[in-house]
């Protein structure tokens, strides 16, 4: 805790990084800590290898996530990932070299990873429901300021991971800190409608999430529900919103269904999957894990650009979700 404070204290210009997958904790975390160190006195960018998603785009500020490493910076902050095959964008742009040769923080709640950002100065991987209630334990523990922002992109951020707090992952302290920030002036419900505002969409796109649910699978005895979404309609309506996150809630809720997951075919090739599992049923980050991504129990991806066909990686995920399903008790 000391060795991450010094580098706190000895940098001006920190840069806060989100994996090429950012979800709901990730920007909201890297929101808040911009907002922590800015009241510090320091000078916060953010960094995002891929563009925000829409459906993330009612958090304010997301509009200042850049694609791109500032060209000078003192300090590094990575969050909610420990994984370094999740910054692709780096690697390719070669900003990769320019990171590892600046001090770097890992801040992650993510239990039984690899660290492979084994370059960091200071690694923090604690038990958590979210990154952001890793941020504010941290902040009680080294006197970090809060702003009314900070603690709002904190709340964000716990209750995006844990599901509004009905994870198996969530615990009692999880509760207690939303408890502390809505006394301390964060607005659930101002937060909430301000989220279904910005989740409006246009007659075109919800007869376009009619047609994307009768192309629903239900293979697995009806437990796994896969929709595929090809490069044509990824370019067509992602501008507007992420096909899979239009469906997948509703897949979900699906009698007998267990896990529900997007694939999306890339016009390079490249396959990914987003893989969301119900309650009971933790097997999502396995599942992910198997074809070299990661994730929660409860909501988790992975990607595949190894050249395979896409009937052959389709059939090899039916696989191993029914094995998966059939070895929970």
């Amino acid at each position: 805790m000391q060795q991450l404070q010094q580098l706190i204290e000895a940098a001006q210009d920190i840069v806060i990084l989100q994996a090429d997958n950012p979800d709901g904790d990730s920007l909201a975390s890297s929101l808040a800590l911009e907002q922590i160190l800015g009241d510090m006195g320091k000078t916060p960018h953010l960094y995002c290898g891929v563009d925000i998603v829409a459906h993330l785009k009612y958090l304010p500020g997301w509009d200042r996530v850049r694609n791109e490493l500032p060209h000078k910076f003192d300090l590094a902050i990575i969050v909610d990932t420990s994984s370094l095959k999740l910054f692709e964008q780096l690697a390719k742009t070669n900003q990769l070299a320019v990171l590892k040769s600046k001090p770097v923080v890992v801040l992650d709640h993510h239990q039984e990873v690899e660290n492979s950002l084994d370059f960091a100065r200071v690694y923090l991987n604690r038990p958590a429901v979210a990154t952001g209630e890793l941020i504010y334990d941290l902040a009680q523990e080294l006197t970090w300021p809060l702003n009314q922002e900070a603690k709002n992109m904190i709340a964000v951020s716990i209750l995006s991971d844990s599901l509004g707090l009905m994870t198996d992952s969530t615990t009692p302290h999880s509760i207690r800190i939303i408890a502390d920030l809505v006394e301390q002036g964060v607005n659930l419900p101002q937060l909430e409608d301000t989220r279904r505002q910005m989740m409006r969409k246009s007659p075109e796109l919800v007869r376009y999430k009619g047609e994307l649910l009768q192309r629903v699978e239900y293979p697995a005895g009806g437990r796994l529900a896969i929709v595929t979404i090809p490069w044509k309609e990824i370019e067509q309506y992602s501008p507007e919103y992420n096909p899979s996150v239009l469906v997948l809630d509703d897949m979900r809720l699906t009698t007998d269904v267990a896990v529900a997951l997007a694939f999306k075919l890339y016009a390079n090739g490249r396959i990914t999957a987003k893989i969301r599992a119900n309650y009971g049923w933790p097997v999502a980050a396995q599942l992910a894990e198997h074809f070299g991504g990661g994730g929660h129990p409860y909501a988790a991806g992975f990607k595949v650009q190894d050249g395979r066909k896409f009937t052959e990686v389709k059939q090899a995920v039916i696989d191993k979700t029914a094995e998966l399903l059939d070895e929970v008790i």
